[in-house]
């Protein structure tokens, strides 16, 4: 936003639900919200309710470590991730609401001769894709990040690396606050403690309406947005989803002065760092190995994050850890979304992202609404249906999705 941020009194008032609406949408984290705002700005549905278990984008949406980028290996993930980085970069004023989104650009450490071919690959499918990559050099990285070490010396020497300049950073809670915002200012009801317990059928199987804590309520269509608990939901209607939840660790520092302009990432060693717009220093590390949904994780994966971080950044091992949290992320065995109908009839799915949610955000809204309101999936989505599991047109980014896979 070019005019000075000047935050509101009033951002969105807490509902109780209705009877019945158009759209039920199940996870009030950032997806659902997004989904939520689409329908209304883009689509005039607006009788829609987002129902959420705890607080709103209490989830993941409170606990990722906020980077963006586009820079993904194959056709159709480039898409849908570059779309949404087109809509991040002029999401504050649509939304009317500054997210703080930095474009600070995104640098993908390489290690080993296998790194490099990686990234020289990504590198050029991205520039087919039209998506900005650059593959930089040992000198051009020490240029880019100075603190940086670089030396020959290391266990795992840095060999270069992929650098998208468009990536960055935004302010996770005010992603969340700005879609909330602008989606009750389309009459969207938004609804905090109200746990999905169950679901209404009719006699055909299609559904009618969620059962939850706070009572019935009857739905035209309804819309799974709840990141690793949405195979639960999901296992509700018994559908099966080809999902595994990990914990995701990520901690932060005390506030330093700045020293890190650009965000840092390195698949090997399991560490990623950006320093956020206060000064500390945000750190995500890999995913625990265990399947849970405990938001703690594992004290050495910490350990090891910390070592590596310390050895590519040798001035921050007097900085002090302020807080570690855990996430609850939703990983498909092609480290891909899924998202798009279910085979029960008016229920969709929008899950699977892995350690890209919020990075596509506002890609994932504009299409999941698309696909909700239209009842087949929106063509950026169409590759990521269910069905690929049974077809084996699965669309590998292991590679691509970084560290925690």
């Amino acid at each position: 936003m070019d005019r000075p941020f000047e935050h509101p009194d009033f951002l969105w008032e807490d509902r109780p639900p209705n009877g019945t609406y158009d759209v039920v949408i199940v996870g009030a984290g950032g997806h659902g919200l997004a989904t939520a705002h689409y329908l209304a700005a883009r689509h005039g549905v607006t009788n829609v309710a987002v129902l959420e278990r705890g607080w709103l984008a209490g989830g993941n949406m409170a606990r990722n470590t906020t980077i963006i980028r586009s820079n993904y290996l194959w056709d159709e993930s480039a898409a849908i991730y570059e779309h949404s980085l087109k809509l991040w970069e002029g999401l504050a004023d649509e939304l009317g609401y500054d997210i703080l989104f930095s474009q600070r650009g995104v640098l993908n450490l390489a290690h080993s001769l296998p790194d490099v071919r990686e990234g020289v690959r990504r590198v050029n499918a991205n520039r087919l894709n039209g998506v900005d990559a650059e593959w930089l050099t040992p000198d051009d990285i020490k240029k880019l990040v100075p603190i940086l070490n670089t030396s020959d010396t290391l266990r795992f020497p840095v060999l270069g690396g992929t650098f998208q300049p468009r990536g960055g950073i935004a302010r996770h809670d005010h992603v969340a606050w700005g879609f909330a915002r602008a989606a009750h200012e389309r009459g969207v009801h938004l609804i905090q403690n109200c746990e999905v317990t169950g679901f209404r059928r009719a006699p055909d199987g299609a559904v009618t309406g969620v059962e939850t804590s706070r009572g019935v309520i009857g739905a035209g269509r309804v819309a799974l947005c709840a990141a690793g608990h949405t195979s639960v939901l999901a296992a509700m209607l018994g559908i099966r989803l080809p999902l595994q939840s990990h914990p995701l660790q990520a901690l932060v520092s005390e506030l330093l002065e700045q020293v890190l302009d650009t965000v840092v990432m390195s698949n090997a060693v399991h560490v990623y760092v950006s320093q956020a717009h206060k000064g500390e220093l945000v750190m995500g590390a890999g995913v625990d190995a265990f399947n849970g949904y405990g938001q703690r994780g594992s004290f050495h994966v910490i350990e090891q994050q910390i070592a590596a971080a310390v050895e590519l950044f040798p001035t921050f091992e007097r900085a002090h850890v302020l807080r570690t949290w855990g996430g609850i992320v939703d990983i498909t065995p092609d480290a891909s979304p899924i998202i798009g109908p279910t085979p029960v009839e008016n229920v969709f799915v929008n899950c699977g992202w892995g350690t890209g949610g919020f990075k596509a955000t506002p890609g994932a809204g504009d299409v999941y609404a698309d696909t909700i309101v239209n009842g087949r999936p929106h063509e950026l989505a169409e590759p990521f249906g269910l069905e690929r599991f049974t077809t084996g047109a699965l669309i590998d980014e292991h590679g691509a999705a970084a560290v925690a896979h």
